[in-house]
């Protein structure tokens, strides 16, 4: 039998200011990033004081290894533990198949296929089943709708009326969408699978977040509009359900937490949102799943490779 394991992948977050800049190179993969963007970054994680990134991703990954009693690793892309480092890990572990799975769960050349690029080119010499995508697997929107149907209830109880929703998704360049990336579709698709479940919020919007500072247009429409549009029919109060993410760091703490909070309150609305997916059980068991069904379709290795 094959020594099998979980490769659990994600974008990387530094927990010290100071790190940013490094942070940024990686990103950029060495391009020089002017000091406005780097002191604007800096700032960003020094209002939420650490990024939990790493450490979340540490126990959705303990979760899955324990879940499936199997060894699970945790790769970044642009922080460490870097991925190439962890594939050396798993080759000296005796690893022989692995299946790896994005930390988001919506396909985009912006991010999975950049993931995925660095993955295969750091040549792990053991066979690897890499998941495209999984942003309507039933446990993740169950995961999501565990989040939304809680939050959304004690918000309304606490605001004293229901409150309109929005769901969230990180901002990619128009570009990409025009050139027949379906992270878009799958996004919107994921945002109404979820407030399928939840017929109780009504009629909901759906906004992109976290628009890059680069040059060129971004999907939106932003959160921002959203919630000015709300404001105008005569809204005092939103809630926010990010299911692009799953679990708490800058593009949360900061962009959720701490600036659109203050929009809405520059105009008279308070906001609330959704708890992150972070130790979700019901997320532990989707990606658990995931993992277990790929595992199992993987044939017999009979000579050391790569499959894509």
């Amino acid at each position: 039998m094959s020594k099998q394991a979980v490769l659990l992948i994600a974008h990387g977050s530094p927990e010290k200011v100071e790190d940013i800049p490094a942070f940024l190179q990686n990103i950029s993969r060495g391009r020089p990033m002017s000091d406005a963007v780097v002191h604007e970054v800096q700032h960003r994680y020094s209002q939420i004081g650490v990024s939990p990134l790493t450490c979340l991703t540490l126990g959705q990954t303990n979760g899955v290894a324990h879940e499936l009693g199997i060894p699970a690793y945790m790769g970044m892309r642009n922080w460490h533990p870097f991925i190439a480092d962890t594939l050396k890990q798993m080759t000296a572990d005796g690893v022989e198949q692995a299946v790896a799975i994005c930390l988001a769960p919506h396909n985009s050349r912006t991010s999975v296929g950049l993931y995925k690029e660095v993955l295969f080119g750091a040549g792990a010499p053991f066979a690897i089943d890499f998941v495209e995508e999984w942003h309507d697997h039933p446990l993740l929107i169950e995961a999501f709708v565990d989040r939304l149907r809680t939050g959304w209830k004690a918000a309304c109880e606490q605001h004293g009326s229901a409150l309109p929703v929005i769901f969230t998704a990180h901002s990619v360049p128009q570009r990409t969408v025009a050139e027949g990336d379906p992270y878009e579709r799958q996004t919107r698709e994921t945002a109404g699978l979820v407030a399928a479940k939840v017929p109780e919020i009504g009629k909901w919007q759906f906004a992109f977040q976290s628009q890059g500072m680069s040059g060129g247009e971004w999907l939106g429409p932003t959160v921002e509009d959203t919630i000015d549009g709300l404001k105008k029919s005569g809204q005092t109060g939103v809630f926010l359900q990010p299911i692009g993410f799953v679990c708490d760091h800058v593009e949360i703490l900061y962009d959720i937490d701490i600036l659109f909070r203050e929009f809405a309150e520059q105009r008279g609305m308070k906001l609330y949102r959704a708890e992150s997916l972070n130790d979700s059980p019901l997320f532990i068991r989707a990606v658990s799943d995931l993992a277990r069904t790929r595992l199992a379709a993987m044939s017999p290795v009979s000579s050391r490779g790569i499959q894509g």
